[in-house]
């Protein structure tokens, strides 16, 4: 089964990201990510509601990843944020999400989650936890990270862990960003739970 040859540049960088990674779960979700092949041939896929910001939002980032999904865009497959329905609709529209590896696939794993993830400008995503261990990288754009108590502005390259149950939520600014995240440990997703949240109330 042939894969185009930019959506395998896109996995080598976003593998070439996670291989850096001091906690060991990074080097081997990037191992597993260069070694199983698409369950499914990689076809170019519609653009989604958010296409066009996603590209905008790339184009503003010199990091090679970001360089590699805007050449592979058009085979990435985005869609509503997997938990959507536990949001609420204003801020499930806010957001788009690409599962690239998981049990379910498109890239069959047992054991690693991976993905990517876009966000609105002068949007909030309130806080929220799960039982699997995340390590996001950011992109593109930036955003007002928090994870536990740690509260900064992060942008393009950088590297949030948010262990088990870790707390964690973003605002962005003018700009959005566009992440890729990596989930490791028990990955099940119906532990994923939106938290009391007053700066989300105050939203």
């Amino acid at each position: 089964m042939h894969t185009p040859k930019s959506y395998q540049n896109l996995l080598a960088a976003l593998a070439a990201i996670y291989a850096g990674e001091p906690l060991p779960a990074g080097p081997a979700t990037a191992r597993q990510l260069l070694v199983t092949p698409p369950a499914l041939p990689v076809r170019p896929e519609p653009p989604c509601a958010f296409d066009r910001q996603i590209r905008d939002c790339l184009a503003t980032s010199d990091h090679r990843a970001a360089r590699a999904l805007l050449a592979a865009q058009h085979l990435v497959p985005w869609g509503v944020n997997p938990v959507a329905d536990r949001m609420t609709g204003a801020a499930a529209a806010m957001i788009a999400v690409s599962t690239l590896m998981g049990p379910e696939g498109p890239i069959p794993s047992p054991d690693y989650r991976l993905g990517l993830v876009y966000m609105a400008p002068e949007s909030y995503y309130g806080l929220h936890n799960h039982d699997a261990d995340e390590t996001y990288v950011i992109l593109a754009g930036s955003a007002r990270w928090t994870a536990g108590d740690d509260v900064r502005i992060r942008g393009a390259g950088s590297m949030v862990h948010h262990p088990s149950l870790m707390p964690h939520a973003f605002r962005t600014g003018t700009e959005g960003f566009v992440a890729l995240w990596r989930w490791s440990g028990d990955i099940n997703t119906h532990s994923y739970t939106f938290l009391p949240d007053p700066e989300a109330d105050a939203a």
